[in-house]
């Protein structure tokens, strides 16, 4: 049995999901064993950014979320500030990438991947 672990609500949509899976594949990262680095890290124009990695394993004190194919890792720093966070992948005029929609916000900016908390 493994520890109980505070939980980590983390929602990524199936549009997301499927560019996590192609970015994974494109470096050759088993899906099994490595996943998506979401992290928070002080910085960007409003206090805190968002940080989106690929990586071949998870960390020790990492949280390990299953998503559909893959796993979202969260370190217990930026765990705090993900919790109802929804990761979504946008094409539009202005160009494609993921955009963060974070109900604990207290503000953001136009950017779309900086927040304050």
């Amino acid at each position: 049995m493994s520890a109980v672990q505070p939980e980590v609500v983390l929602a990524v949509t199936d549009v997301a999901g499927a560019e996590v899976k192609k970015f994974m594949e494109a470096e050759g990262v088993n899906p099994e064993v490595g996943g998506l680095r979401v992290s928070v890290q002080p910085g960007g124009c409003s206090g805190f950014k968002y940080g989106l990695l690929i990586e071949d394993q998870p960390a020790e004190d990492d949280f390990v979320l299953s998503q559909g194919g893959y796993r979202v890792f969260v370190d217990p720093f930026s765990a705090q500030y993900l919790s109802g966070v929804t990761i979504d992948y946008v094409s539009s005029m202005q160009g494609s990438g993921f955009t963060f929609k974070n109900p604990n916000a207290t503000g953001g900016c136009g950017c779309g991947s900086s927040f304050t908390a």
